[in-house]
C-alpha cells in the first residue's frame, strides 16, 4: 500500500487513550446523521491510529476528518477524558500539507491571500463589510433577488446571502468610540479589553458595539486594542498551524500591553480558540508562560455580565430557546451563565430543546464547504427546536446565529420565529439602541 511520508506525524500517542466504549456515539451529530462508524468520534480516532501505523493512507483518512465538525462534544461524553480536539488539529495538520503538496499552485496562492492577507488585516475586512453595506443599502440586492440574477451564485453561497444581518454603514462605524466609559460619576468595576475578531467586527459589528454599550451599562470601562488581529481559530481548522501561531503571538503581544481585569470576547468560536493559545506553545521558553497569562484573562461575555448589575427594565413577553454553543459549551465550558441572562429577563419564558447541546452544523466554515452535510444536521436542530415552540432562537455565535437564520427560512418560520445573539436580547431588554445602520 502506498505510504506518505507525513504518517508519521499524525497523533499516534493521543489516540491510546480511546478505549472504544462508544460513549461519544450519541454526542456525535455526524455519526446521528450519517451513521456510519468512519464518521463517530471512536471511528476517526482508529482511522487516525491505522494511519499513524502506516496501515491506511492519508487519501483514505480524508474524507472522515474533512466531515468532522469539531464540536467536541464526544470530549464532553467521553469517561476516559480523550482528547479529541488535539487529535484532530493534529490530523488535520497533516492533511492540510498533504494537500498541499498536491493542490494546483494557483489555488495555494488564492488560499494564501485569504488566511494569510485578508482574514488578519481589520482594513480589507472593513472594506468587505463596506461593499456588502452599498450591495444592501443602495437597492442592489433586493434587484438581484426580483431579476433571479442571485442565481448564478452556488447554492450554499445564495443560501447564506439571504440571511446576511444588515451591516452597519461605513459612517456609523467611524463614530465607534475606541473607548466605551460606565456611567457618569460610577467607578469602574472591570477594566476591560474587548476582543473585536474578524468577521464578527466586519459584519456582525452591530453585535461588537452593542457588548460594549452593555458592558459600560453594568459599570465597566471598555477599551479596544487597536493592534488586535483575527483569532485564528479558521486557520487552525484548516491545519495552517504557522497561520494560527503568528496570529496569537500578534495577540498576546497587543493585549499584554494593557493592564486589563479581562479579555472579553462575544463569540463562542473565538473564545474556544483564546482559551486554548498556551496548547499551541507547549515547551516554549519564550512565548507559553505568555500565553498562560493571556488565557487566564480571557473570558466570555456572558461569565462578566452576570457579575454585574444590568438594568433589564423593559420586559420581553416571549418564549426563547437557547441554541448553546459547541465550543462555549465544549472548550470554554460556559453553560450556565447564559442562561442565569437569559433567565433574569422580564417576561421571557426559556424553554429548553430536546437535546440542546447537539451541534447546529455551522462549525467555522463546515456549513460552507460541506454545505449538504450541515443542512441534514441543521434540519434535526429545526426538528428541536419546533418541539420547543418557542418564538425567539438565542445563540451566542455568529455562525450559529447565520445557521439558525437559515434554519428559520427553511422551515417557513420567518416572521414568527426569530434567531438573535444573546447580546442583542440583553440590549433590548436594557432599553439600547439595537440599529446601527
Amino acid at each position: 500500500m502506498r505510504q506518505s511520508n507525513n504518517h508519521h506525524k499524525l497523533p499516534y500517542d493521543e489516540t491510546v487513550q480511546c478505549v472504544q466504549c462508544g460513549y461519544c456515539l450519541p454526542a456525535c451529530p455526524t455519526y446521528l446523521t450519517m451513521e456510519t462508524e468512519t464518521h463517530s468520534p471512536r471511528g476517526r480516532i482508529n482511522l487516525v491510529k491505522l494511519a499513524a501505523k502506516g496501515h491506511l493512507t492519508l487519501d483514505e483518512l480524508q474524507q472522515p476528518i474533512d466531515m468532522c465538525l469539531g464540536c467536541r462534544a464526544c470530549e464532553t461524553a467521553c469517561p476516559s477524558g480523550v482528547e479529541y480536539g488535539k487529535i484532530l488539529e493534529g490530523a488535520r495538520d497533516v492533511m492540510a500539507e498533504h494537500k498541499a503538496s498536491r493542490t494546483p499552485k494557483p489555488l495555494r496562492f488564492a488560499e494564501n491571500v485569504i488566511f494569510q492577507k485578508f482574514f488578519p488585516d481589520s482594513k480589507k475586512l472593513r472594506t468587505a463589510a463596506d461593499l456588502i453595506w452599498i450591495y444592501q443599502a443602495s437597492g442592489l440586492q433586493s434587484v438581484a433577488h426580483k431579476s433571479k440574477l442571485i442565481r448564478i451564485l452556488p447554492e450554499n453561497l445564495r443560501a447564506f446571502e439571504e440571511v446576511l444581518p444588515e451591516v452597519t454603514s461605513p459612517f456609523e462605524r467611524r463614530k465607534r468610540p475606541a473607548v466605551f466609559e460606565p456611567p457618569s460619576g460610577t467607578a469602574p468595576r472591570f477594566k476591560i479589553a474587548f476582543f473585536t475578531g474578524c468577521i464578527m467586527d466586519a459584519i456582525f459589528e452591530k453585535i461588537n458595539r452593542l457588548s460594549m454599550e452593555l458592558l459600560a451599562l453594568a459599570g465597566c470601562e471598555v477599551l479596544i486594542i487597536p493592534e488586535q488581529t483575527c483569532c485564528g481559530a479558521l486557520h487552525a481548522h484548516a491545519g495552517r498551524r504557522e497561520d494560527t501561531l503568528m496570529l496569537a503571538k500578534r495577540n498576546i503581544a497587543a493585549f499584554e500591553k494593557l493592564d486589563a481585569d479581562f479579555i472579553v470576547n462575544n463569540a463562542g468560536g473565538c473564545g474556544a480558540q483564546l482559551v486554548e493559545y498556551h496548547h499551541l506553545f507547549n515547551g516554549d521558553g519564550q512565548w507559553e508562560a505568555r500565553a498562560k497569562s493571556f488565557v487566564e484573562k480571557t473570558v466570555d461575555i456572558t461569565q462578566v455580565l452576570v457579575q454585574c448589575e444590568l438594568p433589564l427594565k423593559k420586559p420581553i413577553m416571549a418564549s426563547v430557546t437557547y441554541q448553546r454553543s459547541c465550543h462555549m459549551t465544549n472548550v470554554q465550558k460556559v453553560t450556565k451563565e447564559p442562561v442565569e441572562l437569559i433567565s433574569s429577563i422580564p417576561g421571557v419564558t426559556l424553554r429548553e430543546m430536546a437535546n440542546p447541546n447537539m451541534c447546529c452544523g455551522s462549525a467555522g466554515i463546515y456549513n460552507f464547504v460541506n454545505y449538504e452535510e450541515s443542512m441534514v444536521v441543521l434540519d434535526a436542530k429545526m426538528q428541536m427546536v419546533k418541539e420547543s415552540q418557542a418564538s425567539i432562537i438565542v445563540t451566542t455565535n455568529p455562525g450559529c446565529l447565520l445557521q439558525m437564520k437559515l434554519g428559520v427560512q427553511r422551515e417557513g418560520y420567518s416572521g414568527k420565529v426569530r434567531a438573535v445573539h444573546l447580546i442583542e436580547l440583553l440590549a433590548e431588554a436594557a432599553g439600547l439602541k439595537i440599529d446601527a445602520s
